[in-house]
């Protein structure tokens, strides 16, 4: 015991410990990080503003396949939705006017139909009886809704040309004006960078 009494009360030797202990520590630390090519300049995937879109490639109702990352350099609303959501069948009337007015600027919309709890006649008969013209993808299995950490219906991503996530707005239904302020502001963004 007086031995171990003696090792507390020097502090060359606690100077020693210490300074092995930092050693160790740097070392794990340098070990176990991840190396910096692993990562994407803080541009990760995320379904957060500011991240990259998660990519995702989903069946339209009308059997084609649509790839989020082919559509890079168009500006890009996603919406989740649901037929049976009240305000999912408020907004998109707006969605549609906003689609028609600005898909010659470079605007797609892509609305993700949330079919896992959902039907995929429903979705038809929604897409029929409000005229939309822009793609409406199926997601079966609820993969894209869980990628994209859905909570709330609608959740509409507004999606930059370069693929970021530029603004969430989950719930609605959200008015037309706010729909082409969002939009009109990207697309600016991409004629003055061209």
């Amino acid at each position: 015991m007086q031995t171990f009494l003696k090792f507390l009360q020097d502090s060359r030797r606690w100077t020693a410990v210490l300074i092995i202990v930092a050693v160790l520590g740097i070392g794990w630390i340098g070990l176990t990080a991840a190396p910096s090519s692993a990562t994407t300049g803080g541009l990760i995937p995320s379904p957060r503003p500011g991240f990259l879109a998660p990519d995702f490639t989903l069946d339209t109702i009308n059997g084609e396949q649509i790839t989020l990352s082919d559509l890079r350099g168009q500006v890009v609303v996603i919406n989740l939705w649901a037929s049976w959501c009240p305000p999912c069948r408020a907004e998109m009337p707006a969605i549609e006017a906003i689609y028609q007015a600005n898909k010659d600027a470079g605007l797609e919309v892509l609305a993700v139909n949330t079919t896992y709890q959902d039907d995929e006649g429903a979705a038809a008969q929604f897409a029929r009886d409000f005229g939309l013209t822009f793609p409406i993808l199926l997601d079966r299995d609820g993969a894209v809704s869980n990628r994209y950490q859905l909570q709330a219906l609608p959740t509409t991503y507004f999606v930059d040309r370069q693929g970021v996530i530029r603004e969430v707005i989950p719930g609605g239904p959200m008015k037309e004006s706010l729909i082409q302020s969002k939009v009109a502001d990207l697309l600016a963004e991409g004629v003055s960078e061209q």
